[in-house]
């Protein structure tokens, strides 16, 4: 249920996308866009079996910061230069990462990572393509509680 080749819907028919240039990034970017948690994990080589019908999506360049595939650098709708032997698959296995929660806001994407419980972890920021996390020189129950209050915790 959090692994698999990944289609999209596009013109009125399914198809799969070309694992050429496909990395964890574009992986964050669907296991975001199916509100799965987990480690996202980028599979190539048609890792979960080769689909059938149209190649829909070539070069998807996301900088993982991304909502929905929609919003990545990728080619034109139908341009491709594969074959189903390259068709990209996903994992967004919620029992091997520490990532717990994202949350997208004004000031970024957040998310707890490390963390024992759903509500508690090591905060990380999403900033300029990269994830890195927060030093502790004054930090204080202040900050945790914008940090909550922005993964959606009273």
């Amino acid at each position: 249920s959090f692994e698999g080749r990944v289609e999209v819907y596009h013109d009125g028919k399914w198809g799969t996308i070309c694992d050429d240039q496909w990395d964890d990034r574009d992986a964050e970017v669907v296991c975001r866009q199916l509100g799965l948690s987990g480690t996202p994990k980028a599979l190539s080589w048609a890792h979960y079996g080769q689909g059938s019908g149209p190649i829909l999506l070539d070069e998807v360049q996301c900088s993982g910061n991304e909502l929905s595939l929609d919003q990545c650098k990728k080619s034109d709708w139908g341009q491709q230069n594969c074959d189903h032997i390259e068709d990209a698959g996903v994992s967004c296995d919620p029992f091997t990462g520490t990532e717990v929660l994202l949350c997208q806001s004004d000031a970024g994407t957040v998310r707890l990572a490390g963390g024992h419980s759903p509500g508690e972890g090591r905060v990380e920021v999403y900033y300029n393509g990269d994830w890195g996390t927060v030093c502790d020189d004054g930090w204080t129950d202040l900050g945790a509680q914008v940090v909550c209050r922005q993964l959606g915790f009273r």
